[in-house]
């Protein structure tokens, strides 16, 4: 099975293609210029696996959460390229992408993974890894203030992700919290290997429900039914 991954929901751009098992990833930070370099990315990373565009099995993208032009561009790109090729995509998590890929560099487990939403705010989610390619969700994707912070799960050991601004808030509220990595974000290469098992069992849709996942309601509501 072959599977292309986009994501760009955060100051990266990164493309990946699973196949049989296999990840072959670009990557690079392009704040503001996603848009420009994810086609080309695309087209350099199939031109070296040997493989065409019509070989592909589906494709797989950052949904979300994330800043805003970054999350249009992987659901945009997604779409055009579903559409051409009449394949199912499937979205992911961009926290649980960045969860992953953190715990791949060695982020104990289970992580809270944050991101800087802006305006005072933060993107959280909790995860733990069961599985190379798999992860249980302790806390779903949520938007929270530091002083206004959900419930969070009192049995985390790390964290990760660019929400580390607010990190003592965080760790005020889990005293076990003690690791953060800024530098963990989401990466094409997690997407693909977290949705392998979706599109593997039908669970793609069309391109037309590719959709985003903001959580700032200021925004733009979440489709009914995207995937989380």
């Amino acid at each position: 099975m072959k599977i292309l991954a986009i994501e760009t929901a955060t100051e990266t751009c990164s493309v990946a293609l699973l196949d049989n098992g296999q990840v072959l990833e670009h990557f690079e930070l392009a704040a503001r210029r996603q848009t420009d370099r994810v086609l080309p990315m695309v087209a350099a990373l199939l031109a070296e696996a040997g493989v065409s565009r019509g070989q592909l099995d589906g494709i797989a993208f950052g949904q979300g959460p994330g800043a805003f032009t970054g999350v249009r561009i992987a659901v945009a790109v997604t779409q055009g390229l579903a559409y051409a090729l009449d394949r199912p995509v499937l979205g992911v998590s961009t926290l649980a992408s960045a969860a992953l890929a953190g715990f791949d560099r060695g982020l104990s487990g289970p992580a809270l993974i944050a991101f800087d939403a802006r305006m005072g705010e933060l993107y959280l989610g909790a995860y733990e890894r069961v599985g190379e390619h798999k992860l249980k969700t302790l806390l779903v994707d949520c938007l929270a203030h530091p002083t206004a912070l959900p419930s969070l799960p009192q049995n985390l050991r790390s964290g990760g992700g660019s929400g580390g601004v607010h990190k003592a808030a965080l760790q005020a509220a889990v005293p076990t919290l003690t690791e953060w990595d800024e530098t963990v974000c989401p990466r094409a290469g997690t997407v693909a290997r977290l949705a392998w098992a979706g599109l593997a069992a039908g669970e793609g849709v069309s391109a037309q429900n590719a959709m985003p996942v903001y959580l700032r309601d200021r925004v733009v509501h979440a489709a009914p039914g995207a995937k989380k």
